[in-house]
């Protein structure tokens, strides 16, 4: 007996140093007293926190991110109390008062009568991880916001508009209110790029661009470049009059912008036209067929001389 005694010795003591030499640090919680019967030292290293202040699950709940403590506990008991083996991540307070992210992987161990007896699991460090988690989420985010941006002006883009355009329709049509929409056309601008050339009709896009932007005045207000030199403003729960008159200041904010135009025909200065519609949808209606109400009256503003709005009336 002496020598199988001695042999389960020595094997526990192997089991032990190779639990205590990985990077992640294994625990157990008796589960009718709720006290840890062991945790790595390697939580020492990680936390600061020493092995013999872990006493009880209350420290471990304790030791987490106020934001992560309810749901964690919440589902780490439910689970336990199911006999479901489990995972969660956390972050975890350090003795200097920061947070290292653990993933900790529980298993739960039964008796012969299927009760559950302990909780046995291993933390890993996934600090590391996360932070590339949360670059890559960063990452991902910019490139959304870029794929909705136009490049050259820095405002919306076409993607946006048709984004946007189905939702404040959808909005409208819900509500029974008025949806108005502007096309602007920067004036002559083939002959602003051959008398200018195109990098200053690159900055003259993107001065019009910041210019008419302005005009977005209300938080629902929505302005986008609708490709070439066509601009477009989306004016929620705006009648016609209202449009009309948000038009005429966008003309006008052009003219105080003062921008050269040898080579228009219709001043010395960069001038707009402008289409404008209202309407209130029903399911009869289409987005693509009011959009294409506005451009008409657009290309009526330019047969009619330039630098004017058309609306309805």
């Amino acid at each position: 007996m002496s020598e199988l005694s001695s042999n389960l010795d020595n094997d526990a003591a192997v089991y032990k140093t190779l639990l205590e030499s990985t990077k992640a640090i294994p625990w157990k919680i008796d589960w009718a007293t709720m006290q840890f019967a062991y945790i790595g030292p390697q939580i020492e290293k990680l936390l600061g926190w020493t092995p013999a202040s872990w006493v009880s699950a209350e420290d471990w709940a304790n030791r987490m991110h106020p934001e992560d403590r309810e749901w964690v506990v919440n589902f780490c008991v439910s689970q336990s109390k199911a006999g479901t083996d489990h995972e969660a991540d956390y972050r975890a307070l350090t003795k200097d008062g920061d947070y290292v992210w653990i993933r900790d992987v529980v298993h739960v161990v039964r008796n012969e009568s299927g009760e559950v007896e302990s909780l046995v699991g291993f933390m890993f460090d996934i600090s590391e991880r996360k932070k590339t988690e949360q670059q890559l989420i960063a990452m991902q985010k910019e490139l959304e916001e870029l794929s909705f941006k136009d490049s050259l002006t820095g405002v919306a883009n076409r993607r946006m508009f048709d984004s946007i355009m189905e939702v404040e329709w959808a909005n409208a049509r819900r509500n029974n209110q008025p949806l108005s929409l502007i096309l602007f056309d920067i004036d002559y601008f083939k002959q602003y790029n051959d008398e200018y050339g195109h990098l200053q009709g690159d900055a003259c896009l993107r001065q019009v661009a910041k210019v008419l932007s302005q005009a977005a005045t209300r938080p629902r207000d929505f302005f986008a470049r609708f490709g070439g030199e066509e601009f477009v403003l989306i004016l929620p729960e705006t009648d016609e009059d209202s449009a009309k008159k948000v038009a005429e200041r966008c003309r006008n904010l052009i003219f105080k912008a003062q921008i050269p135009h040898a080579k228009s025909v219709v001043s010395q200065l960069l001038t707009l036209s402008l289409g404008v519609a209202t309407i209130i949808p029903t399911h009869h209606d289409e987005p693509v067929s009011f959009i294409d109400l506005t451009d008409k009256r657009l290309y009526q503003a330019k047969q009619k001389g330039r630098n004017c709005v058309v609306n309805g009336s």
